[in-house]
């Protein structure tokens, strides 16, 4: 094999030095998940499958590095039957490991920041079948289905694998090696990287050392590797999708530091009564950073409402009117929540306009705590207590005033 090479540039599977395995990409391959996609070269093939999350959810890490927290974790699976093999499927093992080491160093330097996109994001790369370079194969599944997933990536990322044959004074650079060259070459050069630079290096060599001329002429053969798959890839999809139904949304919100009790509340009373009103999930940074996440973004907004009632209040104003929840009822009325810390008061003489103008003797037997009710400001006293009466309409649907 290593001679036919060097003498006739003729590889085991027909190919020449420099060409690639047929190439083939696809998004949106599981449609229930947030984001899919399968990459094949040639007997290679990698499903990727991205998930989106709260950032309360990515992962905790107890190292000497100064990070405590992990936003993009990338798991790599290799089972055995990409190979056509059987065995135990469990942990995962180091090989697994140190490939899901290296495809997530490639997509660090392009995901956004997490002010520009506040997601925890999860990345599986299934190796599905593997004849070679299953960790480059992970690097351009993992691109597409981020893509897919709604991930506003800087810019896509590919990888290949590079090979080396030494025999006397020659050297041999092959561009996408199978795993008998990988097996009986000399050097295992997986090159990752967009159009513009290269994001991530490995190099596993059997020689004692490689000329630096080598190194330089096989970094070029792969860069226009690279550029070839980048174009298949963009073919497939050349910018992030629509985000998922099926993902979460997530906005945020800023809020100054000191009003930060104000919004969890007493023992987290406020910030549980936001989220069981408008069903989201809620997560407070330390800097006044609010992450609101929902299934919908109608969840989300009035989440980010009620939150920005309490932080960055607006007086209300005579005229203005509001859906409440009653929440204390009294002898004398009933006490409406109008937004998060603000009330008013439903006199109980207010209350003949829902009892058909009668007279009201008893509040408790025309509304009742925990009732929705639409409310109009009608009066502002100099202490700021706010006066309302109930909306009612006509028999035609129109709102009758107070």
């Amino acid at each position: 094999m290593r001679r036919r090479i060097v003498a006739d540039g003729i590889r085991i599977d027909g190919r020449g030095v420099t060409e690639i395995r047929e190439l083939s990409a696809e998004v949106d391959f599981i449609p229930r998940v947030h984001g899919s996609a399968l990459f094949e070269r040639g007997e290679t093939q990698i499903l990727g499958v991205t998930t989106l999350a709260m950032l309360r959810m990515e992962q905790t890490i107890d190292t000497l590095n100064p990070d405590r927290t992990k936003r993009y974790m990338h798991n790599y699976n290799f089972p055995p039957y990409s190979t056509g093999e059987t065995g135990r499927v469990g942990s995962p093992k180091r090989r697994e490991i140190g490939h899901g080491a290296l495809a997530e160093r490639a997509l660090l330097p392009v995901l956004p920041s997490r002010e520009e996109f506040p997601y925890a994001i999860r990345q599986v790369s299934e190796a599905l079948g593997s004849n070679g370079s299953t960790s480059m194969g992970s690097v351009c599944a993992s691109t597409l289905s981020l893509l897919n997933a709604g991930v506003p990536l800087k810019a896509a990322v590919a990888g290949i694998a590079m090979g080396l044959i030494h025999e006397g004074d020659d050297f041999v650079t092959l561009t996408d090696i199978l795993g008998a060259e990988d097996a009986y070459g000399d050097m295992d050069f997986k090159v990752a990287g967009t159009r513009e630079f290269v994001t991530a290096l490995q190099l596993d060599t059997k020689l004692d050392g490689i000329p630096a001329s080598v190194l330089g002429d096989a970094l070029q053969q792969a860069k226009a590797a690279r550029l070839a798959i980048l174009d298949v890839m963009a073919e497939a999809i050349d910018g992030p999708d629509e985000m998922s139904t099926h993902a979460p949304r997530v906005i945020s919100v800023k809020i100054p530091v000191d009003k930060i009790g104000e919004v969890i509340g007493p023992k987290g009373k406020m910030i549980n009564q936001i989220q069981a009103d408008s069903g989201a999930e809620i997560t407070v940074e330390d800097d006044g950073t609010i992450y609101i996440g929902a299934q919908d973004g109608i969840s989300a907004e009035s989440a980010r409402s009620a939150i920005n009632a309490i932080a960055n209040p607006q007086m209300p104003e005579v005229g203005e009117r509001y859906l409440g929840t009653i929440v204390k009822i009294t002898t004398f009325g009933a006490f409406v929540s109008l937004t998060p810390g603000k009330d008013g008061l439903l006199h109980v003489s207010k209350l003949k306009q829902l009892s058909g103008g009668k007279r009201v003797e008893k509040v408790e037997e025309v509304v009742q705590v925990g009732q929705k009710l639409q409310v109009e400001i009608t009066d502002i006293d100099s202490r700021g207590k706010i006066s309302l009466a109930p909306v009612v309409e006509d028999a035609d649907g129109v709102p009758v005033g107070a």
